[in-house]
């Protein structure tokens, strides 16, 4: 039965429809560490600073922030409520089939299961380009005759990539512990930063500045007005917010899954989010130097770092800017070994039914480590061929952030969507539910993933051209197009998706997980991490 007490975790995967073939070994802190790892504040707010800076300023970044951060907890824990009652690594593309129905569940599991790999994989090429980035500051920093280019940050991208695949594969219990050392990292590291960058900083900006400074690079001007520009901003705060999914694909590896995972979404977000904030208050009230901030080539020619690098260079000098850099490099190291671990489980559970192309291949588990050693480099080597256009258009980077945060979101959305609709009367709640707060909770959810879907596939600077074009657009309608077409065309005469757990009763159900109860348990367990 959904949820029971009675059953062990392995019982209920058995019952999901899968054997046990991961090893569960993961703890409920574990689990939360991998989806607060990729979250990764570090790493989202320094990779894209400088584009919220440039796009809208102190006002879009500051606001968006909390803003952006309050959405998202909608749906993650209407993401949350549904972990507790399937916890399966297939995760988003397998609940969508549980919710669907046998009519629909394939072509549901089938467009949620491409959606979420094209997230992942951009969530990942978005985390190794913002790393690779840091790492070229760092060099800058200490020789001023370094320029970086384009094709050094993709060689440095394809390196990452190797050494987190490498370690993914061979150093499975070492990525593990890590994850432990990733959450404390980044919270004293977010402690280290504000206080030397306030401490040593010349001067500070003032109330007004911070929470009300707006400001347009993009060239727009009165051709789209401030709403627009800011608007766009948000991708700073949202790209940021993704990847909490991770806790619901290791689930198949965490103890007490049922409830460990939807807690592990859960807290990643709300640690994030007050983590997150104090630190872009921190960079932003030590803000010296608009121009050199911005990215900006200062009047004599000479280049400035530009976004958080420079605020650390403004105001604790060069090794104080380079010893603060190492702290965010660090987290981004973290980030991206865990966004590549996730993948790997998704990529492991997507074509253990058959969803992928050598489907056979990508869900073999190593009889030694127990993971998915070829799902790891496909996803990894994925991610390296998102991160090429980098060598010929200049907002690549706000492209593949806007690509990992569309494909994940609209995951997210098709189930909450299937939960509120085809599978209201059929589902039966785990042991962390909303309660009543279920069906309201999910709708804004789903508005807003709507809303975000739209905005960031729009054009961020003007006049368009074929190097500065948002080609995340591009690369969703290509996937669309791939996993669509194939279906039409072939899938669809083959692909059942993943194995459906047998129907439970509501006589199965314990009295005090009843569908009628109307409190919210979710985010105030007892249990919770």
């Amino acid at each position: 039965m959904a949820g029971s007490p009675h059953l062990t975790d392995e019982q209920r995967l058995e019952q999901l429809g899968y054997k046990q073939e991961l090893k569960r070994e993961l703890s409920s802190f574990t689990n939360f560490a991998f989806s607060f790892s990729i979250i990764s504040i570090l790493t989202g707010l320094n990779g894209l600073y400088m584009y919220g800076f440039n796009t809208g300023g102190p006002v879009a970044i500051i606001w968006g922030w909390p803003v952006v951060s309050f959405f998202t907890l909608l749906v993650g824990l209407a993401l949350a409520e549904i972990c507790s009652s399937y916890p399966s690594s297939g995760a988003l593309y397998y609940w969508a089939a549980q919710l669907s129905g046998p009519k629909w569940a394939p072509l549901a599991s089938w467009v949620t299961g491409w959606f979420n790999l094209l997230g992942q994989i951009g969530c990942t090429a978005g985390i190794v380009f913002a790393q690779a980035t840091v790492m070229l500051q760092i060099a800058a920093l200490n020789n001023p005759e370094y320029t970086l280019t384009p094709a050094h940050q993709v060689l440095l991208c394809g390196a990452i990539l190797i050494i987190h695949a490498l370690l993914n594969t061979f150093a499975v219990k070492l990525v593990n512990a890590l994850n432990y050392v990733s959450v404390w990292w980044h919270i004293i590291g977010v402690a280290v930063i504000v206080i030397s960058i306030a401490v040593k900083a010349p001067m500070h900006q003032s109330a007004s500045y911070v929470f009300g400074e707006y400001r347009d690079e993009g060239g727009w001007g009165d051709k789209a007005g401030k709403g627009y520009v800011v608007l766009i901003g948000l991708l700073t705060a949202q790209f940021t917010m993704t990847g909490y999914d991770a806790s619901a694909h290791m689930t198949e590896e965490t103890k007490n899954a049922s409830i460990s995972g939807p807690v592990g979404i859960v807290m990643s977000i709300l640690v994030s989010f007050v983590v997150g904030w104090i630190y872009l208050l921190g960079l932003t009230f030590s803000i010296q130097n608009e121009l050199a901030v911005s990215g900006a080539d200062n009047p004599d020619g000479t280049s400035n770092v530009g976004g958080v690098v420079q605020i650390f260079l403004d105001t604790t000098g060069q090794t104080g800017a380079t010893l603060l850099a190492i702290i965010v490099m660090g987290a981004m190291f973290w980030c991206g070994m865990s966004s590549v671990t996730s993948n790997s489980r998704m990529i492991y559970a997507f074509s253990r039914d058959g969803a992928l192309p050598f489907s056979n291949l990508w869900h073999r588990i190593h009889p030694t480590t127990h993971t998915p050693i070829a799902a790891v480099w496909l996803g990894a080597t994925l991610s390296l061929v998102l991160c090429l256009p980098i060598l010929g258009n200049s907002t690549a980077f706000a492209a593949i952030t806007s690509i990992a945060t569309i494909g994940l979101y609209i995951s997210y959305a098709i189930p909450i969507v299937l939960r509120l609709t085809l599978g209201r009367r059929g589902f039966v709640r785990g042991p962390m539910h909303l309660g009543r707060f279920s069906y309201v909770v999910g709708t804004m959810a789903c508005a807003w993933t709507a809303f975000i879907t739209v905005l960031f596939v729009l054009p961020t600077g003007y006049p368009v051209t074929k190097e500065n074009m948002n080609y995340a657009v591009v690369m969703v309608g290509f996937v669309v197009a791939f996993s669509m077409g194939w279906w039409i065309l072939d899938a669809r005469k083959w692909f059942k998706g993943p194995r459906i757990a047998s129907p439970v009763s509501h006589s199965d159900v314990p009295a005090h997980l009843d569908r009628d109860m109307t409190h919210v348990d979710i985010a105030f367990s007892g249990k919770a991490v």
